[in-house]
């Protein structure tokens, strides 16, 4: 929290190395939270990269005073929205059925890994956009209820019972099969 502090105040500054470092130390739970939404791993780097664009254009008028982790979630959260939107628009992608690859050691960890990520993201494809929205922000994203109720436009309440219900959907989804 508090080199987050640091961070945004250097970046403020115009320093790339504050960039860099906010980009290593976010990226992984960011992408993380993009793939939770998007279930498509080149849309979500591209995302990811986009809002560090837009982050990157923006350091001169930067003025953030809460939390960094949680304007970049709302970020990837709003880009990941935008680019559904979008793609209701677009026909499909010959791409879409690639794999999501790991970097764990071993091939059977890796085929382990790689049939558990398929089966979740396939569980989080099925849920309505607002609940996997609310999942994927609450345990990816680390947003309480109350920001993600402002990110949603919604009361707390609602936000909770989007969570609770996409949490018993996935459940009953992947009952049995991880």
């Amino acid at each position: 929290m508090l080199e987050d502090e640091w961070l945004k105040l250097r970046f403020k500054a115009g320093s790339d190395d504050a960039l860099r470092r906010i980009y290593e130390k976010h990226r992984d739970r960011l992408l993380t939270l993009a793939m939770g939404l998007l279930n498509d791993s080149y849309m979500a780097e591209d995302v990811l990269h986009d809002v560090f664009v837009t982050l990157a254009q923006s350091a001169e008028g930067f003025r953030l005073r809460g939390s960094l982790k949680s304007y970049l979630a709302t970020c990837v959260a709003n880009r990941a929205r935008d680019r559904l939107r979008s793609r209701k628009h677009q026909p499909a992608s010959l791409d879409a059925g690639l794999d999501v690859t790991s970097d764990l050691d071993g091939p059977d960890t890796r085929t382990i890994t790689t049939e558990q990520s398929r089966l979740v993201s396939a569980a989080m494809e099925q849920l309505p956009y607002e609940q996997r929205e609310a999942v994927a922000l609450h345990l990816n994203g680390n947003l309480t209820f109350k920001q993600i109720a402002r990110h949603q436009g919604v009361s707390i309440s609602t936000t909770k019972g989007r969570y609770r219900y996409g949490l018993q959907k996935l459940r009953s989804t992947l009952n049995g099969k991880l």
